[in-house]
């Protein structure tokens, strides 16, 4: 049996790991008395006797983490910013080509953010497939649930009745400066050569993200084409059904929801879909997937089966 350390356990990205992982008896999961939480001594201990420990963390304490860890044999998953385009870490996303391999060899693999795994899913295989070209500037708008925010905007929202509560009835737009802490990885990943104009946009539901990205002149049928052969539906694809991963191509999924597609559609899920719409003047890519799941916790666990051998969808939702 693995041993697996969730260090952060108390955040929203925690909590749903150790509710995940609940669900499997092939894992031990190594706990700390409520008194040792932020021991570093204790953490230490934890890390180091952990086949696999999940950094669920701000940067900087992250960093802090990292430092602990001395067992060579120990695979860290840090779920935060700091080492997503960091030398010497493998980018967590095992859909991307050449990824799935180079994550089940590694000891560091930094886990996507959940802006940045939308707008790579739709992105990253049209710059392969040479639709999209490196020196591109994109844009793009993302929907997300207020439980990215984490325990204080979670406490927020559910006490919007008060004060300045209307506030939180629509869309609230932040990051505002275009200095979102995803544009990194969100360009590097892609191979793009300059970082898109992104517009970040939390939503009055726990759960949930959908992020568009616009074209202008863009055979669709190319991009649907790219996507069915990225995203599992060729032959060869097919006969490696383990390894198809999380993320599919849909190819009409506002059909069934009367011509609306919305941001909580896959909430409480971990898998991801991806789809096109317009026509060959204007179109838009879509991605749609739960911000906790394929965008943070549901990815972690995906990347820690790799690792240790297991199926990839094993304790996971879709």
């Amino acid at each position: 049996m693995k041993k697996v350390f969730i260090d952060g356990s108390a955040g929203t990205t925690g909590l749903r790991i150790r509710e995940r992982l609940a669900t499997r008896d092939d894992i031990e999961v190594v706990t700390l008395p409520e008194e040792l939480r932020k021991d570093v001594s204790a953490r230490r201990d934890a890390l180091n006797s952990s086949d696999v420990a999940f950094l669920c963390l701000p940067d900087a304490a992250a960093i802090e983490a990292v430092a602990l860890v001395e067992n060579p044999d120990t695979v860290v998953i840090d779920t935060s910013t700091a080492h997503r385009v960091k030398d010497g870490w493998e980018y967590g996303f095992p859909e991307l080509e050449g990824r799935r391999e180079r994550i089940a060899a590694a000891k560091r693999i930094a886990n996507p953010g959940c802006h940045a795994s939308g707008f790579i899913a739709l992105v990253e295989p049209l710059v392969r497939a040479g639709i999209i070209a490196h020196d591109a500037a994109l844009s793009a708008f993302s929907l997300t649930g207020y439980s990215g925010g984490g325990k204080k905007m979670i406490a927020e929202y559910g006490e919007r009745g008060t004060g300045n509560g209307e506030l939180f009835l629509g869309g609230r737009q932040y990051a505002l400066t275009q200095s979102h802490k995803h544009l990194p990885e969100m360009s590097k990943i892609c191979g793009l050569l300059c970082l898109p104009c992104f517009s970040p946009i939390v939503v009055p539901h726990m759960s949930g993200m959908e992020v568009t990205v616009p074209l202008h002149n863009v055979d669709i049928e190319a991009v649907k084409a790219c996507y069915r052969e990225y995203y599992g539906e060729s032959a060869v694809a097919k006969a490696m059904a383990d390894k198809r991963g999380l993320v599919r191509f849909v190819d009409d999924p506002a059909e069934a929801e009367g011509g609306f597609l919305s941001s909580a559609g896959l909430s409480g899920r971990d898998d991801m879909e991806v789809s096109v719409y317009g026509n060959a003047e204007r179109a838009v890519l879509v991605s749609r997937f739960d911000n906790l799941g394929k965008g943070a916790s549901g990815a972690a666990i995906q990347n820690m089966n790799i690792v240790l051998g297991c199926s990839e969808r094993s304790g996971l939702v879709g």
